[in-house]
């Protein structure tokens, strides 16, 4: 299993020195977001930036022993390593500690350690390996349930504990199931779901939902009948809209656009029907009434069955004009204004005074972008985003490269991981994305994710070192 050398001579070194820098750029980040004026050393180990570093030590560690292991020992103990990785996520339910409401954590000697971060690593190793097996294919549906349970059961159990932000990241790897050839339409249909759960969240009055709705069916069945007539569907979409544009500034009550819209769909049914079939405007009418019933139940749930500090997480994305600025709101204002205060060059290491200040909350996590914004300003901001993309871009030009297709989809899972939470984590600091509490990989304070982060990284390395013996 282990080998005699060390690091192979074919590792990627582009790659591994885009981790090392921002490895080292996170322990610096981590180090300014807790200095204080007059404190000791920054080699102190019981510090944040102490213990950041002794956790980049032991992920250095793990990332030498795996290029000792033999790369096919990864493909051969796949499945073993992903049960492993279920077990301490039932275990910690169970004898984890509890953190801010969550029960994510192990405790041991004064560190605590989140399985939730090996359950990534898991679920990348087990996916590669049912994906690359002969016969094994996304187009067949017994298949792509079998694929669906290998991510479903870790999104579960973290979603118990609850910690629902490193549960969504697990929906990275349907970037990785699409590039294996899981039809597109699966895709449609979950991104149509999710603008109409976004809708029903955002609206009001249920009503205007099936105003909308019933706009949209006029404008594509009127399409259907005056085929060829543009004119006549240009029309239909004007009046439609014009309705719930309508009912929306209360120039009319809403229940006229529904009865009215409902009328207009009636009546191009019937001319359709006369002209062909039935099919399409019961398949139309049908599908409406599901969108709007998805639409309708996001909007119950939400106004009738969240609490109210869980509406307003939602509100503060979707809508930060509904939510108290010294309450909710305070977050998302404060690192705002931090990444803005950096200006273009920003206000120079250690001399960040929203930082020091500790305005920003959980800042050497979460916020840790923050501390970039302002210190180093725009341009930091513009390098730390250059060195990601540069990095994702990296891992896809190992994953094109690859002989092997266990290779392949492991890279494009890790990928996939990585890249869900670079844009979410950034998006969050500036209310682009919901802020659910993931970290900035190698970035963020955190010994679970380094190490998880780093086991994933090493072992992607050794595959593609031995692409040539394969």
């Amino acid at each position: 299993m282990f080998q005699k050398r060390g690091i192979d001579r074919n590792i990627d070194w582009i790659t591994l020195s885009l981790y090392l820098a921002l490895v080292m750029l996170g322990w610096m980040v981590v180090y300014a977001v807790e200095y204080q004026d007059g404190q000791e050393s920054f080699l102190r180990l019981n510090s944040p930036a102490g213990k950041q570093m002794i956790w980049s030590g032991i992920s250095f560690a793990a990332f030498f022993i795996i290029t000792l292991i033999d790369y096919k020992f990864w493909q051969t103990f796949a499945y073993p390593i992903y049960g492993v990785t279920i077990l301490l996520l039932i275990g910690v339910l169970i004898i984890g500690i509890e953190i801010k409401g969550a029960r994510s954590w192990y405790a041991f000697a004064g560190f605590r350690f989140q399985p939730s971060e090996l359950a990534k690593f898991g679920t990348c190793l087990a996916m590669a390996a049912y994906l690359s097996t002969v016969g094994n294919s996304l187009k067949q549906f017994n298949h792509q349930l079998v694929a669906a349970g290998l991510l479903v059961a870790p999104f579960i159990l973290i979603g118990l504990q609850p910690d629902m932000g490193s549960a969504l990241v697990f929906l990275s790897f349907l970037i990785v199931l699409y590039r294996e050839g899981l039809p597109s339409i699966y895709y449609i249909i979950g991104g149509t779901l999710a603008l109409l759960l976004i809708m029903g969240l955002m609206a009001d009055d249920p009503k205007y939902i099936w105003i909308f709705l019933e706009g949209i069916g006029v404008v594509w069945l009127s399409s259907y009948v005056f085929k060829q007539q543009s004119l006549y569907t240009g029309l239909s979409a004007v009046v439609s809209f014009g309705f719930f544009w309508g009912a929306r500034q209360a120039y009319f009550e809403p229940q006229v656009s529904l009865l009215t819209l409902g009328l207009v769909f009636l009546i191009l049914s019937l001319i359709y029907i006369r002209k062909r079939t039935v099919q399409f405007p019961a398949l139309l009418a049908t599908a409406l009434f599901i969108c709007g019933a998805v639409a309708y139940g996001a909007n119950y749930a939400f106004n009738d069955m969240l609490k109210p500090h869980q509406q307003d997480r939602i509100n503060v994305w979707l809508q930060p004009e509904k939510c108290d600025p010294r309450g909710s709101l305070y977050n998302l204002i404060q690192s705002k204004m931090a990444i803005s205060a950096g200006g273009a060059t920003g206000k120079g290491f250690l001399n960040g005074t929203i930082t020091q200040l500790n305005y920003v909350p959980e800042q050497s996590t979460d916020f840790i972008f923050t501390t970039i914004g302002e210190e180093q300003g725009f341009l930091g901001v513009v390098l730390v985003i250059g060195l990601f993309l540069a990095f994702l871009i990296q891992i896809i030009r190992i994953a094109e490269r690859q002989r092997s297709a266990f290779s392949r989809i492991y890279a494009y899972g890790f990928a996939g991981i990585v890249f869900i939470h670079v844009f979410i984590n950034i998006g969050m600091t500036m209310g682009l994305a919901p802020v659910i509490g993931i970290p900035l990989p190698f970035i963020s304070r955190g010994g679970s994710s380094l190490l998880g982060f780093t086991i994933m990284l090493g072992v992607l390395l050794k595959l593609d070192s031995k692409r040539f013996q394969i």
